[in-house]
């Protein structure tokens, strides 16, 4: 037997689980069927008024639409939080619709002229990749006659420490290494482009609450070095984020509420090139994960060498991150439960696998569960963040995985 995450607390203890009030098989009958994405928005809202009580008044919110863009959930998302920032051309038409971000910020490399263009045209700050990228916008606005809105994402010269993906202190294809990030600023002044800040990015996925405030404490001492050095005080800094949620045995939370005290310090003692700065953090997955639960039923259940496995209409074409496929280095379980019977206690040692036909799809294995029979519906949770989107759901060709938004919690 295999450990599992543990399951959120929003969710634990339960008998029966239940989302947005009702019950988990309620929302399979108003979707027509599984595999299905549910999606609490009334955990959101509680997830990010929490973040809002504890970071200081002055740092803005932003989301981070590529953790999850069911247009849905983002509408329901863009009046509670300041800003969207968004990856692609398609991500910004989503952020778009309805004016529903305040501010939109567009980073990632590679962005292709139209998508410049697109960007400047709507009045979203890029945050640039490249001093190339920066040449191929000043010219864009120039050509639409549009003074554009441009900040630089800097590749700092430290990562975030025990984070999953790191994104500094070492060659990246994102951002502007910070020994070049003062000259930039000093170009993109001097041909008047509307210098929106910096966009400082350590590192994501990080559970060691020491070690997100260590790096916010240096993104605002890099933050400070670099602007003094381009001799202007940036209009904002954007800290990142980086915020991990547990996924596998052991891990445990984030303290947002320390943290939030530990940068409200931070702020009070800034560099005073830094005093008319405004502040941002950019979360995605830490808002959005742990709302999220996948439901997947049983279609078959088999014995093969004194193994059992449990075989789903879903797997990793929906749920890449949970069958081990996406970044992790070591296969751990995500929190799984059978859904109509959480409170029972284990009888069997099984593995949950998927409808494609390659070994890799394994959404749980070997791992203590009730006696599961076929028809019964299995919950793989942390789904709200990095899963429908992140998964090849070409693959094979079977369908795409229902989604909804449940609306009843919502504050």
């Amino acid at each position: 037997m295999k450990p599992t995450g543990p399951i959120p607390s929003a969710f634990a203890g339960q008998s029966m689980l239940t989302l947005g009030g009702q019950p988990y098989d309620v929302w399979i009958k108003q979707a027509g069927d599984t595999p299905l994405f549910v999606y609490d928005m009334g955990l959101v809202a509680d997830r990010i008024a929490r973040l809002r009580t504890a970071l200081p008044a002055s740092v803005a919110v932003h989301y981070a639409l590529k953790a999850n863009p069911f247009p849905p959930l983002v509408h329901a998302i863009a009046p509670l939080v300041d800003g969207i920032d968004v990856a692609s051309s398609g991500e910004l038409v989503l952020a778009l619709e309805g004016k529903l971000g305040r501010d939109i910020s567009f980073a990632g490399p590679g962005k292709r002229d139209d998508e410049l263009e697109a960007a400047i045209l709507a009045g979203a700050t890029i945050n640039l990749e490249s001093e190339g990228e920066a040449e191929r916008a000043l010219a864009i606005g120039k050509d639409s006659a549009i003074r554009p809105k441009l900040a630089v994402r800097v590749n700092p010269d430290f990562e975030l420490r025990g984070s999953g993906m790191k994104m500094g202190g070492r060659a990246s294809p994102f951002g502007v290494d910070a020994a070049r990030a003062p000259t930039l600023v000093r170009h993109l002044l001097e041909s008047g482009a509307d210098w929106r800040g910096f966009h400082i990015f350590a590192g994501s996925q990080a559970l060691d609450s020491d070690a997100i405030i260590e790096t916010q404490a240096a993104t605002l001492t890099l933050a400070a070095r670099l602007a003094n050095e381009a001799g202007a005080t940036p209009p904002l800094v954007n800290l990142g984020g980086g915020f991990g949620i547990p996924y596998f045995a052991n891990d445990s939370e984030v303290d947002v509420e320390r943290i939030g005290e530990s940068l409200s310090k931070a702020l009070e003692t800034r560099d005073e090139i830094l005093k008319n700065s405004t502040f941002a953090i950019e979360l995605g997955r830490w808002l959005v994960g742990e709302a999220g639960v996948y439901l997947t039923r049983i279609v078959d259940r088999k014995e093969s060498q004194g193994e059992t496995f449990l075989i789903t209409d879903g797997g990793l074409h929906h749920q890449l991150a949970a069958s081990g496929n996406f970044g992790t280095v070591v296969r751990r379980n995500y929190p799984v439960a059978v859904a109509g019977r959480m409170d029972v206690e284990p009888e069997e040692t099984v593995s949950v696998v998927g409808c494609l036909c390659t070994p890799l799809d394994r959404l749980a294995d070997k791992v203590a569960l009730p006696h599961v029979e076929i028809g019964d519906v299995i919950a793989i949770f942390l789904a709200g963040a990095y899963g429908l989107t992140a998964s090849p759901t070409a693959f094979l060709g079977h369908p795409v995985p229902r989604e909804i938004l449940t609306r009843s919690r919502q504050t």
